[in-house]
């Protein structure tokens, strides 16, 4: 019942707030397409909530005055949510697959969203950095999720070195995400189970690393304490009688951006 719940009220929500956000994309400036998005975010964090997943930001003392790059783990729709209510603006990386959807390309143009063709090569790598100095120009946070692509809980995929560019271009510092929101929202499946879904804001990168040395120590920073946000919230389950079926083996997929 409790995911029949979260499926009718996420489809009600998603509707009416993009059909607002595309009304709002009509009107002069951004401001409106940008409060349509929050506000559909809070509500959706807030349907998780009614349905017994509690959603927790963890670290943001770690945060650096803006403006600055976050790199989140990715392993749930409703990681981009949890992020978006954190801050008051956020340009946001995506793959060009959105822009099939009708509405949506308005939408993503006023909310200044960074849009990167998802067959990658050189030509996106041209496209990422032309949109993100836009971003950098006007000083607002910007996330990208390293791994360009949804992983199961337990899962890691390389990460690649776009958010590296973005840092190169910018100066700005890199933080890292860890997060548990997988083990009540895995990637777009169907089922959600209760218990405590964490976001945590890790040791933030700064600039003047090399490629290789940036990669390893991201990776090793998201995999450690994303594993660790895991066994706790396992550790939870365990307590609370929480039960899941066996995790299907998946293949992993190829990130857009190199």
């Amino acid at each position: 019942m409790r995911s029949f719940v979260f499926s009718v009220g996420f489809w009600w929500i998603s509707i009416l707030y993009v059909l607002l956000a595309a009304v709002l994309a009509l009107t002069p400036g951004h401001k409106g397409v940008r409060w349509a998005v929050r506000r559909y975010s809070k509500r959706m964090v807030q349907l998780m909530k009614l349905c017994g997943i509690k959603p927790e930001a963890r670290g943001r003392e770690r945060l650096p005055p803006p403006p600055f790059i976050v790199a989140p783990k990715h392993s749930s729709y409703g990681d981009g949510f949890m992020m978006y209510v954190q801050f008051d603006d956020v340009a946001f990386v995506t793959g060009d697959h959105l822009e099939r959807f009708p509405l949506v390309p308005k939408v993503l143009e006023k909310l200044g969203a960074i849009v990167i063709d998802n067959c990658g090569g050189p030509e996106a790598r041209r496209d990422l950095a032309a949109s993100f100095a836009k971003a950098a120009e006007d000083k607002r946070i910007v996330l990208i999720y390293p791994e360009g692509h949804l992983a199961k809980v337990g899962e890691h995929l390389r990460f690649r070195a776009g958010v590296w560019h973005m840092q190169q271009a910018s100066g700005w510092p890199v933080v890292p995400v860890a997060t548990s929101l997988g083990l009540r929202w895995q990637q777009e499946d169907f089922r959600k189970f209760p218990g405590p879904a964490v976001i945590e804001f890790l040791d933030p990168i700064m600039p003047g690393l090399g490629k290789d040395e940036f990669l390893a120590q991201i990776g090793e920073a998201i995999m450690t304490n994303t594993d660790r946000l895991i066994e706790e919230g396992r550790a939870w389950d365990k307590v609370n009688g929480v039960e899941r079926p066996a995790p299907k083996p998946s293949v992993a997929q190829a990130d857009p951006v190199a």
